[in-house]
């Protein structure tokens, strides 16, 4: 292909002359490395012309003077949420765990109650009292403290604690589904939520 546009005119400011970092500084003007124009003004206290996007920022945090009444601690942020629907199979998870713990702090405190109590005397003292008072000249009377063996009170305890796993379970699985039908018509619990410091 030929060129048919014919000879280009060549400026001879950028085809002969030097670039912008190699010119001679003109008369009027200071020696120092080229800054190009600002788009925007500079900040307060800061002039534009040959001072620098550096000494206008300097010049303008020197201006700045600290104030008086500032708040030195930080401020605490807070977020309020709205609890709007629990899952009924987490919670019944965690009742039944929670339920469970229950039983068994149920169980070991009857056991340890009932060997505090034998160690005073309770059963024997109570035991002779009742005996004296059911006694008669053919029989001799109730003996509590073979009924309130500990065999026999941890067996009753633990179907107590039974009793209660399932019932706690059945009950906080049962409040959850109620509760998410009611936060359906009022929206659920609102909780206001604030960062530790």
């Amino acid at each position: 292909m030929t060129d048919t546009r014919g000879p280009q005119p060549q400026y001879e400011g950028y085809a002969t002359g030097p670039l912008p970092g190699e010119r001679e500084p003109a008369a009027g003007q200071a020696s120092g490395p080229y800054h190009p124009p600002q788009a925007y003004p500079s900040p307060a206290g800061g002039t534009q012309g040959t001072q620098g996007p550096a000494q206008g920022v300097g010049a303008a945090q020197a201006a700045r003077r600290p104030r008086t009444g500032a708040r030195t601690t930080p401020r605490t942020r807070k977020a309020r949420l709205r609890v709007a629907k629990a899952d009924p199979w987490s919670v019944m998870k965690v009742s039944f765990l929670l339920s469970i713990a229950l039983g068994i702090c149920t169980v070991v405190a009857a056991a340890v109650l009932w060997m505090v109590m034998d160690a005073m005397g309770v059963f024997e003292t109570v035991g002779g009292t009742i005996s004296e008072a059911t006694g008669s000249n053919d029989s001799g009377g109730f003996d509590l403290q073979s009924f309130l063996s500990l065999p026999r009170v941890l067996i009753f305890t633990s179907v107590i604690a039974v009793i209660d796993v399932v019932l706690a379970t059945a009950l906080a699985t049962l409040g959850s589904f109620i509760y998410n039908l009611s936060a359906g018509f009022v929206g659920g619990v609102e909780l206001t939520l604030a960062e530790d410091e």
